[in-house]
């Protein structure tokens, strides 16, 4: 699973790179324009982010328009509900107007500041990321874990 953690804060983008890096590969950006810049890579590079945190406060360019833009890309290249990146919303505001624009405009759900790993892993669990394996790690249909195929060779 690729990651990505958007946050103008320092702190708190690596508060949030810590707790989600088990998860897989973890990459952070500190503006909305970098979030978009490694956006686009990720899919040029044909590796695209399963999940983004995203800060909705933001100098350049606030985490709602960053919303939107990357579900127009996605809307563009036709991706299932299924493909398209879980994003989840960070904010320090708890105003009911914030968390339903957010709501509005396609995240799969919003934590507010300040969080904690079960808070963050609680919303995942919700959005339907699995955080209790590792990426290589694979379940069966009758959740029995097995070894992906790259762990076997």
């Amino acid at each position: 699973m690729r990651v990505l953690v958007v946050d103008d804060e320092l702190v708190s983008r690596k508060k949030m790179k810590k707790i989600l890096d088990g998860l897989g590969s973890c990459d952070t950006a500190e503006s909305g324009q970098d979030a978009l810049v490694a956006y686009v890579k990720a899919w040029k590079d044909d590796a695209p982010y399963s999940l983004i945190t995203l800060d909705i406060s933001m100098p350049d360019i606030d985490g709602v328009e960053i919303l939107k833009r990357i579900r127009s890309l996605e809307q563009a290249k036709n991706l299932a509900k299924e493909e398209q990146a879980k994003i989840i919303m960070v904010t320090a505001s708890a105003e009911r107007d914030t968390i339903v624009q957010c709501l509005r405009s396609a995240c799969n759900d919003y934590i507010i500041k300040p969080f904690n790993r079960e808070t963050v892993f609680a919303k995942l669990e919700k959005t339907g990321v699995a955080v209790g394996q590792k990426e290589t790690d694979q379940r069966t249909p009758s959740g029995e874990q097995r070894a992906s195929s790259a762990a076997n060779q």
